[in-house]
């Protein structure tokens, strides 16, 4: 084996096959990724992809999603003032603003009509979705036929109880008023008024306060309630604030005519808009900051073009393969990971430069030699740190898992570039600076720590120091932590929901049965305890499709309480009139489940039934204004002795799974470090333990700073901890195989210093969970790259 690397011609062979066949892999990878990103766009911007599926109950998922996918396009927009008038005439302008008049846009299709002087391609974003009026019409005639069958509480209580002549004249003063009684229909199909009843129930339920004038009154003004949809996706994901400035467009347009105006919006497509913007300038931010502070490292370090432009080529070829990979792999890639993967920078950065800093005032003919020399260590880097970002692939996260195959792919794109082409690509010389030759020179001035009690004085220094930082340390598991919309958006969102009695759609009752009766008579069961709720004001009320949709069984025995007395009421009030007066005749017929689901009277509340679900028929029941401190507690409650029905609160399922993998994480972190450990033993001996206690130390150190910073302990911090564990054993690995080397210090200097900016500036994200991971590993790699030296052995010591 050592007289064929000595023989550099038959190494050139075999590498320059090798060398071409990376070459083709990647002009195949390129092609075919080319055409995938012709046809449909690949990048997701959903946050609930990023989360766990609960593996013990794939319907909460599924439910979830549902419930999701039906809020995806809608945009809410409040406009209010203290005037009426203004209201009204700001909300026109809004109006004319989002949509000229004299351009139409059919939804999910090309524009109608478009004004002559704007291209297409600039057609208005938002679409207004129907209005209340004309679905009320629409409702009004669907359940004409059924009126006979739809009674509220009160009504039932009151035709069962009341004498028919205390009811009789009841119908006389409402036929005889002065006002008269409103009526939706003729007087003797509904001679108790009952009908108007039921549909005035049906719009207090929404918890709207709204004026003679149709504005909604809140908060000692008059507003506009205006709905719209997005007509194309509801994520825009080219970072650009598509929506956000149109909306802006028209609230400066309308505030023209109502100053004072206050504006509300609120949507899904908003905070989605917001999150491709905020990844899109972090992008920005860490990927080129992070690829302007390696390339200028390495320009300081060897003062040469070639350096940075193979440097640059194998961080590029790195992220462009583990882009082509993951979007292989998992269909679409989420934006979050490309977020994180610029990071990869940091990291992938090190093979490159670990080989011209090596290379450095050696002649060109002796870089296969070089190569020989360095590749056992190269190959244990990438080992290590290849294990530590699989790490993030053991928990159920979607998310994490593209980041580890983002970050495998993309450090093994760069070492296999590194490897393969350097040799052939760096045939000049590299001339030593003063700046590396300064640098590789610190070390002889770094102290090294040799015998039992520098050592153990060390450690203890570290032991005492940390445990009086996570002494202080606290777990923070709650899901709302991870919240990373702009402050702004969030408290109008609040607002709006209070204002509108917007239920929350992460908690709910979900209502499960055999068939569509069944789920209905069960929602009918639980609608019966929330009311008394509602009536206490300990909740604000429901949302249930029952309400619109009764059972077959109380339909009938509605039918049936209706047919008694009316017949009697109208008789009593013909003998007091001198007139016979007959009850028409109604279809015998129950109004079905789907029949009204295929009508427009559905529509506003469809989402909340699921239909066929599993072996059976389930729907939600969702609930408005949980902001009482025992809100959550009193309805869980509610759901006991109701077969088929379970109160659901996705955000406390969520915390409780993310604390689950925190702790098993930590377990896995805790397994990880034996392995590590033993993989090192392997190689090293009775050395191992100068490689492993860097980091070591430095994981305990950055704990304790987390707890003196009062940063919670979460998931993030945990899988930023295995990170470490590969990444830092690097440092001591080549300060272990090149012991006493120059080179081998600059290349871990730059290599550190260029990956601790990375992380450094992903500690600057505006996401929770990356700025979690980013002042970890901020803390971890300054602290790692300072120690390793520390422990680093004495010149005459070679590794076995």
């Amino acid at each position: 084996m050592n007289s064929a690397w000595r023989e550099n011609g038959r190494l050139q062979r075999a590498w320059r096959w090798l060398a071409v066949a990376w070459l083709l892999v990647l002009v195949g990878l390129g092609l075919q990724q080319w055409q995938l990103w012709s046809t449909e766009a690949r990048i997701d911007t959903d946050i609930l992809a990023l989360l766990p599926q609960d593996a013990h109950d794939r319907l909460l998922s599924d439910v979830t999603r549902r419930i999701a996918d039906a809020n995806s396009r809608q945009v809410v927009v409040l406009l209010g003032s203290t005037d009426a008038a203004q209201t009204k005439a700001a909300e026109a302008a809004f109006r004319a603003t989002i949509t000229p008049p004299d351009t139409t846009v059919e939804r999910g299709s090309a524009p109608l009509h478009a004004h002559p002087d704007r291209p297409a391609a600039q057609s208005p974003a938002l679409q207004e979705s129907g209005s209340i009026e004309g679905w009320f019409d629409q409702a009004r005639a669907f359940y004409a036929p059924y009126r006979d069958r739809l009674l509220t509480d009160q009504q039932r209580q009151r035709l069962q109880q009341d004498s028919p002549e205390s009811l009789s004249e009841s119908a006389l003063a409402a036929l005889y008023g002065p006002m008269g009684a409103p009526r939706l229909t003729d007087w003797r199909q509904d001679p108790l008024s009952l009908w108007p009843q039921w549909w005035q129930e049906r719009a207090l339920g929404s918890g709207l306060r709204m004026g003679d004038d149709g504005l909604l009154e809140a908060d000692g003004k008059h507003w506009s309630v205006i709905q719209y949809e997005t007509t194309g996706s509801a994520f825009q994901l080219d970072g650009e604030r598509h929506v956000d400035l149109l909306l802006d467009a028209a609230t400066a347009a309308a505030t023209k005519h109502a100053p004072g105006l206050e504006v509300l919006r609120a949507g899904v497509p908003l905070h989605a808009e917001a999150a491709a913007v905020q990844a899109n300038r972090e992008i920005n931010t860490i990927g080129w900051g992070s690829l302007a502070a390696v390339l200028l490292l390495v320009w300081l370090a060897f003062r040469s073009l070639r350096p940075i432009l193979l440097v640059a080529a194998s961080l590029l070829i790195g992220c462009g393969v583990a882009l082509a990979v993951t979007v292989l792999v998992f269909g679409k890639v989420h934006v979050l990971t490309l977020v994180f993967g610029a990071s990869l920078v940091g990291v992938a950065e090190d093979y490159g430069i670990h080989w011209f800093a090596s290379r450095q005032a050696e002649p060109a003919d002796r870089r296969w030699k070089l190569l020989r020399h360095l590749l056992p260590g190269l190959w244990l880097a990438l080992l290590t740190s290849a294990l530590a970002y699989l790490a993030l692939g053991l928990a159920p996260f979607p998310g994490l898992r593209q980041m580890a195959l983002f970050s495998v792919v993309g450090l093994a794109a760069a070492f296999l570039t590194v490897i393969f082409w350097f040799p052939w690509l760096d045939g000049g010389e590299i001339r030593s600076t003063r700046f590396a030759r300064w640098l590789g020179a610190t070390l002889e001035r770094w102290p090294r720590l040799q015998g039992r009690r520098p050592v153990g004085l060390f450690l203890g220094v570290v032991v005492v120091l940390s445990a009086a930082g996570i002494w202080r340390l606290q777990a923070d598991d709650n899901l709302r932590s991870l919240q990373s919309s702009p402050m702004a958006l969030i408290n109008q969102q609040i607002r709006i929901s209070q204002m509108l009695g917007m239920p929350s759609p992460a908690q709910f009752y979900l209502v499960q049965g055999d068939n569509a009766e069944q789920v209905l008579e069960r929602e009918e069961a639980l609608i019966a305890r929330l009311r008394v709720l509602s009536a206490d004001k300990q909740i604000g009320g429901y949302r249930a499709i029952s309400d619109w949709l009764p059972s077959v069984q109380r339909q009938r025995a509605d039918a049936a309480l209706t047919a008694r007395v009316e017949p009697q009421v109208l008789a009593a009030v013909g003998e007091a009139v001198g007139e016979p007066l007959q009850r028409p005749d109604y279809a015998a017929q129950d109004l079905q489940a789907e029949a009204f689901l295929a009508s427009p009277a559905a529509m506003p509340f469809r989402h909340l039934w699921l239909g066929e679900v599993g072996q059976g028929v389930a729907s939600v029941v969702m609930v408005d204004d949980l902001s009482r401190a025992d809100a959550l507690t009193l309805l869980e409650a509610q759901a006991k002795g109701i077969e088929g029905v379970r109160w659901v609160d996705r955000t406390a399922d969520f915390s409780a799974l993310l604390k689950h993998y925190r702790k098993l994480m930590s377990a896995l972190l805790l397994v990880g470090i034996v392995l590590v450990f033993a993989v090192l033993y392997w190689r090293y001996r009775a050395q191992a333990w100068r490689v492993f206690a860097p980091t070591l130390a430095a994981g305990a150190l950055t704990l304790g700073l987390l707890g003196l910073f009062g940063q919670p302990l979460q998931l993030f911090n945990v899988l930023a901890l295995m990170l470490l564990l590969g990444m830092g054993i690097d440092y001591g690995i080549f300060l272990i195989e090149h012991r006493g080397d120059a080179s081998a210090w600059l290349a871990v200097c730059v290599g550190a210093a260029s990956t601790w900016l990375s992380f450094g500036l992903l500690g600057l994200s505006a996401t929770p969970a990356l700025r979690a991971f980013g002042l970890t590993l901020l803390f971890g790699i300054g602290l790692v790259w300072l120690i390793s030296p520390l422990f680093r052995p004495p010149p005459h010591d070679a590794p076995h």
